[in-house]
């Protein structure tokens, strides 16, 4: 199966910048699409920012401009460079990839990390 491991989460001040980033191992033949969602406490998971295998990016609206999603294919990785934090951006942020498993697949399936808590002081 494929395994997702974060790191680079942490405690911070509210301005301050944090690099988070997510390995993927295991059976994989390609990986699709690769992101970031993040969970508040008691709040539902939401969406941060994908990237495409061409590179295509998409963010949400309250991160655009200060949140960079970026990947590095020869070894499954994904990376979310965060600046200008804010206090509202606290959250455990889940990495999340679509890999093919099996060769001749024709699409990803869906593999979540465990999660890398981010906390933004004011």
């Amino acid at each position: 199966q494929v395994q997702l491991v974060e790191s680079g989460g942490g405690l911070v001040q509210a301005g301050e910048s944090l690099r988070l980033s997510c390995a993927a191992s295991g059976s994989i033949f390609r990986t699709d699409s690769m992101g970031w969602y993040r969970q508040a406490p008691g709040q539902e998971r939401d969406f941060v920012a994908r990237i495409t295998d061409d590179g295509t990016t998409n963010y949400s609206d309250s991160v655009k401009g200060r949140f960079t999603i970026s990947r590095y294919n020869p070894n499954n990785s994904v990376f979310l460079d965060m600046n200008g934090l804010k206090p509202e951006d606290t959250a455990v942020y889940y990495c999340h990839v679509e890999a093919r498993t099996t060769l001749g697949a024709t699409y990803g399936m869906p593999f979540w990390g465990k999660g890398a808590l981010v906390t933004v002081s004011s």
